[in-house]
């Protein structure tokens, strides 16, 4: 939570280099989950290209992950593959690719390998200063279980404690 945004970013700790069918699915059940929380999903699939400038394999991997999410979640908005400050800057996005389908900020950032997305968090997590990381979230386990890293605060803690014992009680 940062000041005067959410942002929720996928896959931070679990899978090293998803492929496009994995970030389909991870990406549709971070929304699922924000509409939850009662966000708003407005997600972008980031990358080294914006909308088609590079086809290296993780440019291409973003596009048809684009192409997947569209296919089997049509109601969420989402768009890419897409710099970080075009995701985060409609202005700019407007200019770059007027025919994005993505309206305002992104608010659900969908990067493409364990590096990009856990070197995010960390950088938003220290540069928020007064932000709230709520995180990391486990997604698709059988059972309520998130991550708690060495560098966990106490509020952070008590959030994710409060987080599972939430996650706990939908699931009776």
């Amino acid at each position: 939570i940062l000041p005067g945004r959410q942002v929720f970013l996928v896959d931070t700790h679990v899978n090293y280099d998803p492929t496009a069918e994995q970030l389909a699915e991870i990406t549709v059940m971070a929304a699922e989950e924000m509409l939850r929380f009662g966000v708003q999903p407005k997600a972008a699939l980031l990358s080294h290209s914006n909308f088609g400038s590079s086809n290296q394999p993780s440019a291409v991997k973003m596009r048809e992950a684009l192409a997947l999410i569209q296919q089997r979640a049509p109601w969420l908005e989402v768009d890419g593959e897409m710099h970080g400050d075009a995701a985060l800057d409609a202005e700019y996005r407007g200019e770059l690719m007027p025919r994005s389908t993505l309206t305002g900020e992104a608010n659900l950032l969908v990067l493409p390998n364990i590096d990009a997305a856990n070197i995010s968090y960390n950088l938003l997590k220290t540069a928020a200063g007064g932000g709230i990381a709520i995180g990391p979230v486990l997604l698709g386990a059988a059972q309520p279980a998130h991550i708690l890293t060495p560098s966990a605060t106490v509020r952070r803690i008590v959030n994710m404690t409060a987080l599972t014992v939430a996650d706990a009680n939908a699931a009776r």
